[in-house]
C-alpha cells in the first residue's frame, strides 16, 4: 500500500460517524438512481413468432400440444439470452391465433398477423391450410415488400407444398408424405415375408396422395409384391371397420399400408385385432397424440409408425443426449395428457434463430437467405434445409408399437403401458426424394 493510500484511509477512518453514515447514504441513493434508470429502460423488443392453427373443436388438443412444444422451445432461447442481432439480444414471443382447422379462418388470421407486423408464421396441421396460406403469404410479400413474412412449416406433410406449390417464402420442417412412404417401403422391400398388401386411407387429398406413392413405391422396389387392395372411407364417419378388415382377410394380405389418423386409425387396428387378423399395419402416425392408448394391446408386436424421433431412439443410458431431451421435457410437462414431444418443432426454432442471427436481421427475405442450406446438428440429430425446395432433409425412424411391461423400450406413451421401439433406422441421405420445385426467387 502507498503512503498517499494510508494517509487516505487513515483520514476515513478518523472522520465522524455521522460523515461515514452520510458518505453510505450518498453511495446507496447513487446505487437506487442507477436501478432506476435500468429500470427505465425499455426491455428489449421481442421477436414475434404467430402460430395459426387449431385451438378449439374437436382437434384443439393438437394445437395445444403445438403451443407447448413451441413454448417450451422459446423457453429454452430465452433462458439462454435470447437471439443476438446488432443492437443487442432479444427474447422471442410466440403469438397464437385460432384458425378452427380452416382456410377461410386461417387466411383472417393471417390478416391480423401481418397488421400486427408479425414477421414470422409458423403452421402445419392441416395441407389445405398450408397451400391457402402459401398463396396468401406469396401475394402478401409482393403487395407489401416492407411487410414481408416467412412461413414456417412444422407439420403440413402434402409433397406439394415443396413442389408445384414451393415458394421461397415457405420452409418445411417435417419429412413430406412422399419421404415417409419412402421409409415405411424401404422397410417392406427388406422384409422377404411380405407378398400381399392392402392400402387404405380416407377419402380427401392426403389419403388419396398416401395411396399413390404407396402403389408407385412398391412397384418400383418390389415387383413381385401384389397390392391386393385399394380404396379410400369417408373421413372420420366409419364406426365400424370389421368389413373392410373381412376384405383384407379375403384378399390375403399380410400387410396393410394407412395413413390414417385419429379414430380412424385406431378403431382399423381394434378391429383387424377383433377378428383375428394378424397383418402388419404400416402407418404415418400410430405414434401420435392419443393413438398409443387408444390402440392399445391391438398394436403390440404389429403397428408400425415413421417419424423423424420418438422418446426411445436414444441409448438408454443415464447420459444419453436423445433421454436427457425427452426427461427434461417431462419435467417441465409431467401430466400423461402432455406426453407428445415434436423433435421437429424444437429443430424450428432453433434453426429460425441461426438464421436470423446470420441475417443479423429479423427481415423475411434475408431469413430465408440464410435458412437455404442452413445446417442443424444436436447431439442426436442432423438435419440440412435443401435451398433447391425448402424441404428439411433429415434421418427417419420405422417404430414398432411395445408393451413397456416387456421391458423393450424405457419410454411409454402418454402413461399408457404402450410404446414404441426402433426397428429400423433411415440416414438422412436414404430420405432424399427428388423434387420439382421451381423456385421463384425475389430480386437482389
Amino acid at each position: 500500500m502507498t503512503q498517499s493510500m494510508q494517509r487516505a484511509t487513515q483520514e476515513s477512518t478518523q472522520q465522524p460517524t455521522c460523515l461515514r453514515a452520510l458518505a453510505r447514504l450518498v453511495a446507496l441513493t447513487a446505487l437506487v438512481l442507477h436501478a432506476a434508470a435500468q429500470a427505465a429502460t425499455p426491455a428489449a423488443t421481442p421477436i414475434r413468432i404467430g402460430m395459426i392453427d387449431g385451438l378449439s373443436g374437436p382437434f384443439a388438443n393438437a394445437g395445444e400440444a403445438v403451443v407447448r412444444n413451441i413454448g417450451y422451445a422459446i423457453d429454452q432461447v430465452n433462458a439462454r439470452g435470447g437471439v443476438k442481432l446488432p443492437d443487442g439480444r432479444h427474447p422471442l414471443q410466440l403469438s397464437t391465433f385460432d384458425n378452427k382447422l380452416g382456410v377461410e379462418d386461417s387466411l383472417v388470421q393471417l390478416r391480423q398477423l401481418t397488421d400486427q407486423r408479425i414477421p414470422f408464421v409458423i403452421e402445419g396441421n392441416s395441407s389445405a391450410v398450408a397451400a391457402a396460406l402459401i398463396d396468401a403469404v406469396n401475394k402478401h410479400n409482393q403487395r407489401e415488400p416492407a411487410n414481408r413474412v416467412l412461413f414456417l412449416n412444422y407439420s403440413a406433410v402434402d409433397p406439394t407444398l415443396t413442389n408445384e406449390k414451393c415458394s421461397f417464402w415457405h420452409f418445411r420442417f417435417d419429412a413430406s408424405a412422399d419421404m415417409r412412404m419412402q421409409a415405411l417401403t424401404e422397410a417392406i422391400k427388406a422384409d422377404r415375408t411380405t407378398h400381399r398388401v392392402y392400402l387404405i386411407g380416407q377419402d380427401y387429398s392426403f389419403g388419396r396422395q398416401v395411396a399413390k406413392a404407396a402403389r408407385e413405391q412398391i412397384t418400383a422396389k418390389r415387383p413381385d409384391i401384389a397390392i391386393v387392395g385399394d380404396e379410400l372411407h369417408p373421413i372420420g364417419k366409419i364406426k365400424d371397420f370389421a368389413p373392410y378388415i373381412a376384405k383384407m382377410k379375403s384378399a390375403g394380405a399380410d400387410a396393410v399400408i394407412t395413413g390414417n389418423w385419429g379414430n380412424d386409425l385406431t378403431l382399423l387396428v381394434k378391429a383387424a385385432k377383433d377378428a383375428g387378423f394378424n397383418a402388419k399395419f404400416y402407418t404415418f402416425y400410430a405414434n401420435s397424440l392419443g393413438a398409443p392408448a387408444a390402440i392399445g394391446e391391438a398394436g403390440v408386436g404389429s403397428v408400425r409408425a415413421v417419424a423423424e424421433w420418438h422418446p426411445n431412439a436414444g441409448t438408454g443410458a443415464a447420459d444419453s443426449p436423445s433421454d436427457v431431451f425427452y426427461q427434461k421435457y417431462r419435467q417441465r410437462y409431467p401430466q400423461p395428457k402432455d406426453d407428445y414431444l415434436y423433435l421437429r418443432q424444437h429443430v424450428m426454432i432453433e434453426m429460425l434463430v441461426a438464421a436470423i442471427e446470420k441475417a443479423g436481421s429479423t427481415e423475411a427475405k434475408a431469413v430465408a437467405t440464410a435458412l437455404e442450406g442452413a445446417h442443424y446438428q444436436s447431439a442426436f440429430h442432423d438435419a440440412t434445409m435443401r435451398a433447391a425446395d425448402h424441404q428439411l432433409i433429415q434421418p427417419l425412424y420405422l417404430m414398432l408399437m411395445q408393451r413397456a411391461a416387456s421391458g423393450g423400450i424405457r419410454f411409454d406413451n402418454e402413461g399408457s403401458g404402450y410404446g414404441f421401439r426402433t426397428e429400423r433406422f433411415i440416414p438422412a441421405e436414404q430420405t432424399v426424394l427428388p423434387t420439382t420445385c421451381r423456385m421463384q426467387r425475389p430480386p437482389r
